[in-house]
């Protein structure tokens, strides 16, 4: 089989611009392992870990909105409450995307609530004041999106499913931390 040429290759090096014939025949086989081919090599079991720790944050997360959205309580809580719930429900939407990109890489993602707080970013809160519950979010929300961007920047080109899945959840992690940093403000 011929190996395909980009059309804009330069004539002085046209090789370094052909697609790895061993790769392809690579990914002809172990097809048990669906999209997983060998070109991801020893990046995938420490994606995985990352992932993994990261599905933790996320869960700590849900719960600790899910907590605050519960127990806000005076007269400016209904609309911050409410915006507790959104958070908690993104952050859950976030887990499963996570756990689901775990899947697809082979591996299993880890809900164990005995180790979610160990392996969690962010922390869990249990305050009552409502100002204390939104500096508390905000804080776990810089803290998201330092992880995340630290994660982009470990996985680079090694995994680009991975990578844009973790691009698009930052997005909503500084949406997140805006909304709180303005009712912080208020």
């Amino acid at each position: 089989m011929n190996t395909p040429v980009l059309s804009n290759a330069s004539p002085a090096a046209p090789d370094a611009l052909r697609l790895d014939d061993t790769g392809l025949q690579a990914a002809r086989n172990s097809l048990n392992d669906g999209a997983i081919t060998p070109a991801y090599g020893p990046h995938r079991d420490a994606i995985v870990k990352l992932l993994n720790d990261a599905l933790a944050t996320e869960l700590v997360c849900v719960l600790r909105y899910k907590r605050h959205y519960f127990t806000a309580s005076g007269v400016s809580s209904p609309p911050i409450a409410d915006e507790f719930l959104v958070h908690a429900n993104e952050e859950s939407a976030h887990s499963d995307r996570i756990a689901r990109r775990i899947v697809q890489l082979g591996g299993e993602p880890d809900f164990s609530p005995a180790t979610l707080l160990q392996r969690s970013h962010a922390d869990y809160d249990e305050s009552n004041d409502l100002k204390t519950m939104v500096r508390v979010n905000l804080i776990a929300e810089r803290v998201a999106v330092e992880t995340y961007r630290q994660m982009i920047a470990l996985i680079g080109d090694k995994d680009p499913t991975t990578r844009r899945m973790l691009e698009d959840i930052l997005a909503d992690e500084e949406e997140h931390a805006d909304e709180l940093k303005d009712w912080l403000e208020k």
